[in-house]
This record gives structure tokens, sequence and C-alpha cells, in this order.
């Protein structure tokens, strides 16, 4: 969500229309709605990014990032490149498939084929808050196939004939995302013809037995980036309407007995009608502190070594402990991260000198001395973004990141390091092969460590510096 301006706020927040009780009759002090608004959209601010992911995805057809309908999987036969701009420091590594999934009616049974060993692969499970609540793959349950059925909230009964693994969801929809490793652009067809057995049928498809009534059709308000910053109250009921309160997401009730004081509630309009012009600028620096914490979340994430960003970001509700502040500066970083278990994302912050990198500014490099590369028992990548959209650059020869796959094309030191150059114009015909190119500007740039050894996670395993080039 960009930030919200004064006149955009204050326009949408005047024109409620829904006739509710006063809030002045409530006796709220001063200061309660401000608050209230605060926490409300930090806790909201990667469910209002989850859906803007989801509409332009699958319910938005004529959006260019149209993937496909509910339960139905789609395989981008390629890495992504930067037209694709529906998901911020989006993975260029692997191949994506992607489903969302609508669990109200029935669970879905998702059946993954055997891969060879050796090739990395992985199906993250995501629900509307942006938990990471369940792991198919490599890591998690080999590489031998499987059929595994996702089960919604609603859903009550024992585990179904001919189904190996039941995992739940907290809330109504969810998004399995699927990454295949691909080991360089001969092995394209390899993945296409993986990505053509990865399938998914409801359960009464699977068991073959009577199909349930079909759910209630749902009104989806159209939503972008402009729109998300304005009225992200808006879209936060929208989406907690999919979010009950009943399992593990009882601890729940309170945070939304809270927000509901100021209109927050499941599946009801939002508005400040009844709000005193008091309250509605209240809620208007409410927003914008919220925006600004997690801002600085994400800037102080982790802990830095040599100028990196190194921690994790990104798991499930139990992972989280209540703190969203955390959860909303993972989404901004790069929402739908990977648990640290499956990967770890090394960000830079700052190059040796301690200078924000800037390649307008300057050249740079990249130095892995010999035999310390990123220890990932699948693959490790360096890839580059634009800082101002987080997306990834256009650039004369079509490369987005650096990569574990590609060691074998590229040109080590005498002592055995590698060197990868950090730049927008080309550098050296000799040095070609380690370039990653740059925007004219300030950069942002991710580490990507695959299936992490045990070095990655406890901190042994240190991030070479970013050398300015004099």
């Amino acid at each position: 969500m960009p930030k919200p301006t004064r006149c955009s706020v204050l326009l949408l927040l005047l024109t409620g229309t829904m006739t509710v009780p006063s809030l002045a009759q409530e006796n709220l002090p001063s200061g309660e709605v401000r608050a209230i608004a605060e926490d409300a959209f930090i806790y909201g601010f990667p469910m209002v990014m989850n859906y803007g992911t989801m509409y332009e995805y699958a319910i938005d057809a004529s959006s260019s990032q149209y993937k496909a309908p509910f339960n139905q999987i789609h395989n981008t036969a390629r890495v992504f490149t930067p037209q694709d701009t529906a998901i911020v420091t989006p993975n260029s590594d692997t191949p994506y498939s992607f489903l969302w999934m609508d669990l109200r009616a029935e669970p879905v049974v998702l059946i993954v084929p055997p891969i060879e060993k050796g090739r990395y692969f992985s199906v993250q499970l995501i629900d509307l808050y942006t938990h990471n609540y369940g792991y198919l793959g490599t890591r998690t349950t080999g590489n031998g196939g499987g059929t595994y059925m996702i089960a919604g909230p609603s859903w009550r009964g024992d585990t179904p004939k001919g189904i190996d693994k039941v995992v739940r969801c907290e809330t109504d929809f969810s998004l399995a995302g699927y990454r295949t490793q691909l080991f360089g652009p001969s092995d394209l067809d390899n993945v296409k013809k993986i990505q053509a057995g990865y399938k998914v049928r409801t359960l009464s498809s699977f068991l073959g037995t009577t199909v349930p009534p079909a759910p209630a059709a749902i009104d989806w308000p159209k939503i972008d980036k402009d729109l998300a910053a304005a009225e992200p109250f808006r879209f936060l009921n929208q989406m907690l309407q999919f979010c009950p309160t009943v399992g593990t997401a009882e601890v729940e009730k309170p945070l939304r007995e809270r927000f509901a004081k100021i209109g927050i509630e499941p599946g009801k309009p939002f508005t400040t009608q009844h709000l005193t012009p008091g309250q509605r600028s209240e809620l208007e620096a409410g927003m914008k502190s919220g925006l600004e914490k997690i801002k600085a979340q994400l800037a102080s994430f982790g802990k830095e070594v040599n100028g990196w960003r190194v921690g994790s970001a990104f798991g499930d509700r139990a992972f989280y402990k209540g703190d969203w502040t955390l959860r909303a500066a993972a989404a901004m970083g790069g929402i739908y991260g990977n648990n640290a278990s499956e990967a770890i994302y090394p960000i830079l912050a700052t190059d040796c000198e301690g200078n924000k990198p800037d390649c307008s500014k300057a050249r740079y490099t990249l130095t892995f001395p010999k035999g310390h590369f990123p220890p990932a028992k699948a693959f490790w990548s360096v890839t580059m973004y634009d800082a101002k959209t987080q997306l990834l650059i256009e650039n004369p020869i079509h490369r987005y990141l650096i990569n574990s796959p590609m060691l074998g094309d590229m040109k080590t030191n005498e002592d055995g390091s590698l060197t990868i150059y950090i730049q927008k114009a080309p550098p050296g015909a000799d040095q070609s092969a380690n370039w990653l190119p740059a925007t004219d500007g300030p950069i942002f740039v991710v580490m990507r460590v695959y299936w992490p050894a045990e070095e990655a996670l406890d901190g042994t395993w240190r991030p070479p510096a970013l050398l300015p080039l004099k």
C-alpha cells in the first residue's frame, strides 16, 4: 500500500453513507481512535496486499496479471521478468505455479507427481493473513509424489481414503505457490513436464461423491494500489469475513472487538459517518503513523551483517506471536516469503562504507571467497530490483539474477573466488558473464538461500560486503 495522501484519505473517509451509532456517544477517550486505527492499519496491511494479489491473479480476468479462477492451477512456464508486477521482489529463479483455493464448500486436493531426485520444488501454503501454514515439497514431503488435502476452517471429518496428508487452513481462501527449480534455459521443457503433473481437484471430484451446494457468490470490490492506500479498512473488512475466529484463530476475538469500535467489522461497509471531525483526524493520523512504523520495522529488520539485513520475517501464526508489525514489514519487503527453514533472504542495506547502494553514483563488486558460497542444500541466488518499486529491472541481456546453476558459465578469480559485477553499464568483455545489470539509481538486492544449511540459519556463514569500485 503506497503512502496515503491527506486529500485522498479525507475525500474517501468523508463520503461514507451507512448510518451507524455515533462514536461520540460511546465516550471513547481522546486518542483512542488514533491508537485503534494505527494498530488496525498495521494488522491489516499484509491482508490488504494479499487481497490485491488475489484480485489480480484470480478475480479480475481483464488484469494483465490474471492467472486462473479459483481452484484452477496456473503454470507460468518461465521465470518472472519486469512485466510481472503484482508481487514485489518476485523470485526469478524458479518458474511459478499458482493456485488460489476457495475452501468454503469443500476441501481441495493437490496431486504432486514424482520428481527426480536432485531437483528442488516446494508448495507454499499461505492463508489470508499471509501466514505460511504449511509446506509440501523436497524438504518436507520429499520428491516421491503424493496426494494432499487442504481443508478450510468449516471442514470436519477424518482423512479420506487416498489422501496422504490433510493440511488445515484458518481462512476460507488460500494461495498455494509452487516453485520448481530450473537448471538453465535448456531445462525449461523438463520444468514444463513437471508443472503439467501438478493437479488440483475438489474433494468430491477426487472421491467421486456428491458435489456440495455452491457457496454464495461474492461481490469482490475493485482494488489497486491507490485504492488500497486510501481505503485500507474497506478492504480489510472484506477480507475479515473469510477469516473466522474459530480453532487456532480464536485468539483474534479481542482484537476484532477493539477494531469494531471504529467500524472495522467482517463483511460490513467501512464508513466514517459516525466519527466526529476530530475522530476523523485521529483516524487519518493513525493510518499514517501505522505506515511509518511498518517502514521503520522493515529498515531495522534482523541483524546487520556486512551491510546485509539477515533474519527471519515469515512464518505461521505461532511464529509471529502477535507481532503484527513484523508481519506487515515482511509483506512490504516481499510478500509471500518463505519460512527460514525453506529459504532465507539477506537484504542489502549498505555497501562496505555504510552508504545505500546507488548505481547512478558508483559501480560495485560482490565477491564470494572460494568455498564460501551461500550454504544451500538446494540453490542460492542474488537478485537485482529497482529500490523505488522493488520490481525486476529491464536490461539489455535480460538477466535479473545470478544463481548457483549459472556457476559453470561464470569466470572465477585466480584464487578460486567469484566476483559479481553490479553496475548499470556492461563491464569489460572478460567480466560479462559475471555482470548483474542494475538500474541507473538506488538498487534493492536480495540474496536467496533455498533449503539453507545449518550454518546459514545459525549465523556462522556471513554474506560478503558490497564494495564500491574506485
